[in-house]
């Protein structure tokens, strides 16, 4: 081919079919939240609660109650320690109990103010918070940390990154130590460690729950809230219009333009919103709660502290963003009739269920009986001849000693007449023990007519006023 013949070829672009649809992706990317610090009444109030709950979680399993550990779910022995309670597997009553107490007190948490556990006491949102801090106290402050992630990797990033997650895991891993220790005695735990002969399991839950607590703090934060959190997807159910949450006066704050102090808003026609993103900037799922309300938030408060210290800056009022009713902005209410509005229907029906509930599980954890009593009847001999003309069954008894020093119980039986105990009526059980015992019953050959009879045993404390009954059968044999 010449190159005349070539020249006089023509080119053909090509362009795309745009009637097709571009595929797109499902998911959105993620965004890293990189919260800003604030100064206010409810960042005082969050870190009183992290406090508070800290406290009470790592100071918890090193409390002792006489010589041994005050609070202790012992699972290899069956045995919950409370203080001086000892709650065993046959009283899963209660925990159903704390279970329903606990469903309760969050339904009118969230009835009156919203997601308040979320934003002050749920676990994921304390360690979050702490994990927060540690970071700023090594990357610096929101701009710091923003600029030393985009930087290129040298010798000062890798060393920040690498004290910061060596303190991650450090406070991961006591932190795991701390849980397990609610499940086995903590100070054993600690001695096994220190000479390392710590079990496999006891690793495992330590390893897991530290991991657990590393991924979902240092990485995932908001995603939790945000995505896996079921709490975040029914909490709707829940509210109503005169339900407090997180709100932005929009009448007040529209339309929102940045300008300086020196501007009269009110003459310009603008609203008080500055438009400064602060409250976006310290949200620590990264919403903008001028957009309206959304599943998203956990009622924190920090957006409506970094809001209204820019309004004491620009001299404005404060809560152009504060905790309000759709009820109230809608009625321009005040706070009293905000607060009256608290004790409507659903309300006062949580209130006072919970109320029955924890007044019905103190009155039966201070009249229960502190020991247990199962009757089971020998089934390999219904009954049988012995001397002296009588008929004897025989039963096994376990007595379950729920108290914390050595108790003797006397048995007696009643509901037929000449029925005696023929073995002894006298047992002797350990402190926070089980014995089985075998129990005797004889009564004379014909006394009765044949077949089943029902009687009735009772335990009595030998130094105490409780007595417990339990019924079985005497079977009388032709």
């Amino acid at each position: 081919m010449t190159v005349e013949q070539n020249k006089s070829k023509k080119t053909i672009p090509i362009v795309a079919d745009t009637t097709q649809p571009v595929a797109k992706s499902l998911y959105e990317a993620h965004q890293k939240v990189y919260p800003r610090t604030t100064a206010g009444i409810y960042k005082n109030w969050r870190w009183a609660m992290i406090w508070i709950t800290q406290i009470i979680f790592y100071g918890t399993p090193w409390l002792q109650w006489g010589d041994r550990q005050a609070v202790l779910l012992d699972i290899s022995t069956h045995r919950f320690y409370i203080f001086g309670l000892i709650l065993y597997p046959q009283d899963l009553i209660y925990l159903v109990v704390i279970l329903i107490i606990s469903a309760l007190a969050l339904f009118l948490f969230t009835a009156v103010a919203g997601r308040l556990w979320c934003g002050f006491a749920c676990p994921q949102s304390v360690y979050t918070k702490i994990f927060l801090w540690i970071e700023r106290q090594v990357e610096g402050d929101r701009a710091a940390r923003l600029r030393l992630d985009k930087s290129e990797l040298t010798r000062h990033k890798l060393y920040k990154k690498t004290l910061k997650h060596s303190l991650w895991i450090g406070f991961s891993v006591w932190t795991g130590f701390t849980f397990l220790g609610y499940f086995a005695p903590i100070r054993e735990l600690m001695h096994n460690i220190t000479l390392f002969n710590l079990g496999p399991w006891e690793t495992f839950w330590i390893c897991f729950y530290s991991f657990a607590t590393y991924g979902n703090a240092g990485f995932l934060r908001e995603q939790i809230c945000k995505h896996m959190c079921p709490y975040a997807r029914f909490q709707s159910a829940m509210f109503d219009n005169d339900t407090l949450i997180v709100t932005y006066d929009t009448e007040r704050g529209e339309p929102r333009s940045g300008r300086s102090r020196k501007v009269d808003a009110k003459q310009s026609g603008l609203g008080d919103c500055i438009d400064c993103s602060f409250c976006v900037q310290v949200c620590p799922t990264g919403i903008d709660i001028r957009n309206g309300l959304q599943y998203e938030c956990i009622s924190c408060g920090l957006c409506v502290d970094a809001c209204n210290s820019i309004m004491d800056k620009m001299e404005y009022p404060r809560g152009l963003i504060r905790f309000s009713t759709q009820n109230a902005l809608t009625n321009h209410w005040s706070q009293e009739q905000i607060i009256k509005k608290v004790l409507r229907p659903r309300v006062l029906i949580y209130s006072g269920l919970l109320l029955l509930l924890s007044l019905g599980m103190v009155y039966s954890l201070a009249t229960r009986v502190p020991f247990k009593v199962d009757i089971i009847r020998d089934r390999g001999v219904m009954s049988r001849l012995v001397p002296g003309g009588k008929v004897e069954n025989v039963y096994q008894m376990q007595i379950t000693n729920a108290s914390e020093k050595p108790q003797t119980y006397h048995i007696s039986v009643e509901g037929i007449p000449d029925l005696t105990i023929a073995s002894d009526s006298k047992f002797t059980v350990n402190a926070a023990q089980s014995r089985m015992v075998a129990v005797s019953l004889q009564l004379k050959d014909g006394a009765i007519k044949s077949g089943s009879h029902p009687i009735k045993f009772g335990i009595e404390a030998e130094d105490g006023k409780e007595k417990i009954y339990e019924k079985s059968i005497f079977f009388m044999s032709r």
